[in-house]
């Protein structure tokens, strides 16, 4: 057995000899990685996005000959501790297209998944940043401030949430908001941070009738963030705290902060830049998945809240800030709502949101070819797990079917099984240098989606690559 298993490892420790003893030059790490996270998306969400906007699958930016792909399980290391801790089984791909009920145990959730994603190591559903057993995991971004580079964290939710929180938080529950909120502006190194979650504004950019500063870490540090001078010093509940030095010069460095969408789209095409960037739109929870409106299905049929920045402005923001650093930047940006809409099942908001998230893609995609290469920047797209269970017309009991195409600017043929996430593999798209790795560590198969990674393999690249 272990002759067996060393002949069928050989060609891949073979690959690996050969391309690392290569020209070291043409092999060098990417200056930037750029890592999408589609929250919530799917193989059937990214088709009928494509079947909606085109006519026909296959048609997003990202979908392209250019781009390699391959699969992702998503499945987390424990389910829960209490009463008694509780493994997840893991993915069977026979089980996933045999048995109704498989694909609906055993998912993981948004805080487990962005840290798989972000730092390599699966852990207890809820965790952000904190492995198995309590210990403190290093994300990929911690390792690009270790290496000199800018990082950029954003989303078209709440700043504060589970996957943007994922990318560089450490708590043991993701709905511990405040906290994380407080970490994140107070304590992290990042140069860049762009979420929703204004306290004074509602779901539709009005002023709120209630508000609500869980997201930016409470009343108290909202207060001395909207000081004009810009302060790098606050008491938060009697204690003082100093901002991060993000550069290593041992001075804090203070956030400017921007709300208006003017200010975005300024700092999107603008050469005036801040040093350190944080947005925060006028909009509670989501940039406009979550405004009014929902019984209408056809998505844009109800008009976006005027005066909010898309994901497109806030990710060209991003990058244009970060690149201001010679030493290359990572990014990560979250399709946010995407999930969210999943969650209610609303096919037309769910359109928008990954309309919108292309786009952002498409955006990245340009900037690379116009001011980097394909030679120092990785990109890659992916999901942190599906929700909704979003199959095409069949019966109540079936797994998980194509959607079906009903020609362009029309709803496909869809049906949601679930409110809640699957464990069903979610796709893989990655472009530019580096990416083949990822053939590498597909070395698992599922007969529909072919070749597999887990995903912990996201950031394990990225940790090759920076690390070797």
């Amino acid at each position: 057995m272990k002759f067996k298993v060393l002949l069928m490892t050989l060609p891949v420790l073979m690959l690996l000899a050969v391309s690392c003893s290569q020209n070291t030059e043409s092999h060098k790490a990417p200056k930037n990685v750029i890592v999408f996270i589609g929250d919530g998306m799917g193989y059937n969400h990214v088709d009928a996005t494509s079947i909606y906007l085109h006519g026909e699958t296959g048609k997003l930016v990202f979908e392209g000959r250019e781009w390699l792909k391959v699969a992702q399980a998503t499945y987390p290391a424990i389910m829960h501790t209490e009463p008694e801790k509780v493994y997840a089984a893991g993915y069977n791909p026979r089980a996933a297209w045999t048995d109704t009920a498989y694909l609906t145990r055993d998912y993981t959730d948004s805080g487990a998944a962005g840290t798989a994603l972000s730092t390599g190591n699966k852990t207890c559903r809820g965790a952000i940043g904190i492995g198995v057993e309590g210990d403190t995991l290093k994300h990929m971004a911690e390792l690009a401030k270790e290496l000199g580079k800018s990082v950029g964290v954003i989303s078209s939710v709440q700043l504060s949430h589970a996957t943007p929180a994922g990318f560089i938080a450490h708590n043991e529950n993701r709905r511990n908001y405040i906290e994380i909120a407080r970490q994140m502006i107070l304590r992290s190194k990042l140069d860049v941070l762009i979420g929703c979650g204004h306290p004074m504004f509602d779901n539709d950019g009005k002023p709120a009738v209630e508000v609500d500063y869980r997201y930016v870490g409470g009343a108290e540090l909202w207060d001395q963030l909207n000081q004009n001078e810009m302060p790098t010093s606050f008491v938060v509940d009697g204690n003082e705290y100093f901002v991060a030095d993000i550069d290593g010069d041992g001075k804090p460095d203070a956030w400017t902060l921007v709300t208006d969408s003017a200010d975005f789209a300024a700092h999107a095409y603008g050469r005036e830049l801040p040093k350190r960037l944080l947005g925060i739109p006028q909009v509670r929870s989501t940039l406009q998945s979550s405004r009014s409106g929902t019984e209408v299905v056809e998505p844009w049929k109800q008009p976006n809240t005027p005066k909010l920045p898309s994901l497109e402005q806030k990710t060209l923001a991003a990058v244009n800030v970060l690149s201001q650093n010679p030493n290359g930047f990572f990014l990560m940006v979250e399709g946010g709502a995407i999930d969210w809409a999943a969650h209610a099942n609303h096919p037309g908001r769910m359109i928008e949101e990954m309309y919108d998230f292309e786009r952002s893609v498409a955006a990245v995609v340009e900037w690379v070819e116009t001011n980097s290469s394909w030679d120092e920047t990785l990109v890659i797209v992916t999901s942190d797990h599906e929700t909704g269970f979003l199959s095409g017309s069949g019966s109540d009991k079936q797994v998980m079917t194509p959607v079906v195409n009903q020609g362009k600017g029309v709803l496909p043929g869809m049906l949601w099984y679930s409110t809640d996430h699957t464990n069903s593999l979610v796709p893989v798209y990655a472009r530019g240098k580096g990416s083949e790795w990822f053939n590498f560590f597909a070395d698992e198969f599922d007969p529909l989606r072919g070749p597999f990674i887990q995903n912990t393999e996201v950031a394990k690249v990225v940790f090759l690559l920076w690390e070797r």
